[in-house]
């Protein structure tokens, strides 16, 4: 069957539309169900491909749907273990299952992964802020049907920091710092506080977003330009872990500076070349230097903590719009000093 739905696209920067397309479902397929796409939440990925009309290397070539933060409800399905009018949150991933990461349960780095909204291949891959997608059955993860879709719509994010928390091994009782609290950062506190960790010090440059920290989990924050951090750097460090979610340079010295010798700094925030980077201090404190990526089975724990209160997000949701009002939605989102994160309903 074929199918109109209006969809949220970027076609360059600073160029977006909500344009009308047509999609086909197979209503006898056995492993693919149609959603309809009730709400998404703009993340910072949207907003380079609208600000910079790419993310890193990868440029928009042709009209692309945005969105990989998104929730639904079944239209149709033939799985047994899904219902029409079921709510499900959306797992924005597509591993291919038989590459030498997927078989060996690291499918968040697959050789080919096809995740929403990414220009990384020609032609893209569509996202999902549209009226109707067409997602495989295994993308569709139910939740409680009584739950708020403003909190639902978090799972992805979420899903993300659970990923990173873990990257740390067990938090429980450890000593926490966490650079950067935006969206990410915030989701960082709560995730890491709900594996245990006694003591979270956040900092950032915004007090707004200090704020916000606080009321996520934090027990201390600090601006980070004019904090003091000096008792934080005795005995080569005071933090079993540190979470490094800006990006910056001066972040980065500064985790490696307050985790303590043969600590752990899981890397989240994306910058570009870390500048005069001083390996010395990596290598005389036997740091652990990880990155985190995606997520792979913490997207249905994001579901599950969501949807049973585990951790509430929405001190995090700051304005809400139609789809169609996409480009007022995107400019909104822009606004770091005032905004933290935007969501869209369908």
């Amino acid at each position: 069957m074929n199918i109109n739905t209006l969809s949220c696209v970027v076609k360059g920067e600073k160029s977006v539309d909500v344009m009308p397309q047509e999609i086909e479902f197979n209503e006898k397929s056995a492993d693919q169900t149609l959603i309809k796409i009730t709400r998404g939440g703009i993340c910072g990925s949207d907003l380079h491909y609208y600000l910079h009309g790419k993310v890193g290397n990868f440029a928009v070539q042709h009209p692309m749907i945005l969105g990989h933060e998104v929730i639904g409800i079944i239209e149709k399905t033939n799985d047994p273990n899904l219902y029409v009018g079921q709510k499900v949150a959306i797992n924005p991933s597509k591993p291919c299952q038989h590459c030498k990461y997927c078989l060996s349960g690291e499918s968040n780095q697959c050789e080919t992964m096809r995740f929403f909204g990414s220009a990384m291949y020609n032609p893209h891959v569509d996202g999902g802020f549209t009226q109707y997608k067409v997602v495989d059955n295994a993308q569709c993860i139910p939740y409680p049907q009584d739950a708020k879709d403003e909190i639902m719509v978090f799972a992805e994010p979420l899903a993300v920091t659970i990923h990173a928390a873990k990257q740390a091994g067990d938090l429980q009782g450890k000593k926490v710092f966490i650079s950067g609290v935006g969206p990410i950062g915030c989701l960082t506190v709560a995730a890491v506080k709900a594996l245990g960790a006694t003591e979270i010090v956040c900092t950032d440059v915004s007090q707004r977003c200090l704020d916000l920290a606080v009321q996520m989990g934090a027990t201390k924050v600090l601006n980070a330009q004019d904090g003091n951090f000096s008792q934080y750097l005795a005995h080569k460090g005071e933090f079993d872990v540190c979470f490094e979610a800006s990006g910056h340079p001066s972040s980065i010295e500064r985790c490696f500076a307050v985790v303590k010798a043969r600590g752990t700094v899981i890397q989240i925030g994306m910058g570009g070349a870390v500048p005069q980077f001083n390996a010395m201090t990596l290598i005389a404190k036997e740091i652990n230097w990880k990155g985190s990526f995606r997520f792979v089975e913490e997207f249905n724990t994001a579901v599950e903590w969501l949807g049973s209160g585990k951790i509430d997000p929405t001190p995090l949701h700051s304005a809400t719009f139609d789809f169609n009002q996409l480009e007022q939605a995107l400019q909104t989102a822009t606004n770091k000093n005032e905004i933290s994160k935007v969501q869209l309903t369908f």
